[in-house]
């Protein structure tokens, strides 16, 4: 008889990535050209830090708006960051072939996590959004962002992408949310006590909630037909 350690690392299938949105071809062959020049020294772990790090400037650039709507400039600056870092950690590990995709998959995943709060706390503690209202933005994101983690693990497909848009999409919106804000203010409209930025976030909120409803239930039924 063999005694298998339960330390023993068990061989991880990746689940097939579903990646559907808009910018998803234009954007895999600026990520494989960059991943082609790369140093050699550069590795993915380093990425996911960078992606965190442009995460925290996004932070910093929101609440030191406080001071001056120029530093609206480092918001602006730390998605570029963030996208570059987290595009491409795991883009590049499998460009040169040495994917751990146990450990990425957790430590990726993990990280996104932390920088989905940051970005989010970021945007709810500037002069232009209600933090409760982002916060409910984020309860929608990271909804859809458990909808997709127990997919990858009852159905083998990790999705990328919700109605043709994904982060990359997503980092768009907020950038272009962002030069926007200084023209716009944070004054409340309509006699609410919400400003036009809040209201755009209930609405986002509303549909990443619903996303996640409407997915859980087919994928739910999908299960059930095939008696799992």
């Amino acid at each position: 008889m063999t005694l298998h350690s339960p330390h023993s690392a068990a061989k991880i299938q990746p689940p097939t990535r579903i990646q559907q949105n808009i910018l998803a071809r234009g954007e895999r062959r600026v990520l494989n050209w960059l991943c082609a020049r790369l140093p050699a020294w550069v590795t993915p772990d380093q990425l996911t830090l960078l992606g965190f790090l442009g995460a925290a400037l996004v932070a910093a650039g929101y609440m030191l708006s406080w001071i001056d709507d120029e530093w609206l400039g480092l918001s602006l600056a730390g998605y570029l960051i963030n996208w570059f870092g987290d595009s491409l950690d795991g883009s590049l590990a499998r460009w040169r072939r040495i994917e751990r995709p146990a450990y990425g998959y957790f430590v990726d995943h993990s990280v996104d996590g932390l920088a989905i709060l940051l970005i989010v706390g970021g945007i709810g503690a500037s002069p232009y959004f209600r933090l409760d209202v982002a916060l409910l933005g984020a309860v929608g994101y990271l909804l859809l962002a458990i909808h997709t983690f127990l997919s990858a693990k009852v159905l083998g497909e990790f999705r990328l992408s919700y109605m043709a848009g994904g982060p990359t999409e997503l980092r768009l919106v907020l950038m272009a949310m962002t030069m926007v804000m200084p023209l716009v203010g944070g004054a409340t409209v309509l006699g609410t006590d919400f400003s036009a930025f809040d209201l755009f976030g209930l609405v986002v909120a509303s549909i990443l909630v619903t996303l996640f409803v409407v997915q859980s239930l087919a994928t739910a039924k999908l299960l059930a037909a095939r008696g799992g």
